[in-house]
């Protein structure tokens, strides 16, 4: 199953709605991390909604969503793009010991953050207050866009299989009496959902067994990839502000500089010619 996300309309309903299977992109972002499998699971839902959240928004340019606080996982965070690219990461600074939002990242924050091409740049900030990652953007639709707004996310971490699902559901800013009941009726359907239909099912057999009544009308898919946007330049850049004597220093002390991307754990290594260089 490729990863994709699939946009819909539907016919005679004032509501769209949005399908994300994820597979690959999943696997990518969380190998090597030795993540606990409540923090995988965080993360394949943040992946999920950065996914359907960058669908909704409709801009050209960078996404992050982060979740930050005082718990057992300091932040988890998604970057992207409108074309679908992916990367991410948590940070952990106690131990795991439950599954909640409240549980994981405790007293805290959602940060959107939104960099268009062109525009200025865009932030909306959401208290956790509710249990699920779900609840916590639905409250965010509600707080920013005033549009009644459901998710429902299924994710699976087992180790070299990881996969995670995403369905969004909203209603349209139209007639507001009709669009809210559309919007109940889509919503008792798409509550019937299983978790192993999101992660097994295709797309369409998802689409026709929860809407084949409604007629969804459902446009070209779009790929989503992983994608680090980590490169040897940034890094020497990064290692230009530090300056040359503390960068010699180092080097004395351990041969060479090494530098870690913290997402995609790719190693950039530079010895006492090359950082001179960097000065020259």
């Amino acid at each position: 199953m490729q990863d994709l996300l699939h946009r819909y309309i539907f016919e005679n309903l004032d509501a769209r709605g949005e399908l994300v299977q994820l597979n690959t992109t999943f696997n990518e972002i969380i190998e090597g991390h030795n993540y606990p499998d409540p923090v995988k699971h965080l993360l394949g839902e943040l992946l999920a909604a950065t996914c359907l959240l960058t669908a909704t928004l409709k801009f050209e340019g960078d996404i992050a969503v982060q979740l930050q606080g005082d718990g057992p996982v300091k932040y988890a965070v998604i970057n992207g793009d409108n074309e679908q690219n992916m990367r991410g990461i948590a940070r952990l600074q106690n131990e795991i010991k439950g599954t909640t939002i409240k549980d994981l990242i405790g007293k805290g924050h959602m940060v959107i953050t939104i960099t268009p091409k062109k525009g200025e740049r865009y932030q909306g900030i959401v208290p956790l207050d509710a249990d699920t990652l779900s609840e916590c953007l639905e409250q965010y639709f509600t707080q920013s866009e005033q549009l009644t707004t459901r998710l429902w996310f299924a994710t699976d971490v087992t180790e070299g299989a990881a996969k995670v699902s995403g369905l969004f559901l909203q209603v349209l800013p139209v007639d507001k009496e009709k669009a809210e009941q559309d919007f109940i009726h889509l919503e008792a359907l798409t509550n019937t959902i299983k978790d192993e239909e999101l992660l097994t099912l295709d797309a369409t057999t998802v689409l026709t067994r929860l809407y084949h009544e409604d007629n969804p009308r459902v446009f070209e898919p779009q790929a989503v990839n992983y994608k680090c946007t980590c490169t040897r330049d940034k890094t020497a850049g990064a290692l230009v502000n530090v300056g040359l004597e503390s960068l010699l220093e180092e080097i004395e002390n351990s041969g060479d500089i090494q530098i870690s991307c913290h997402y995609c754990l790719k190693n950039y290594v530079f010895d006492e010619s090359q950082v001179r260089a960097l000065f020259h």
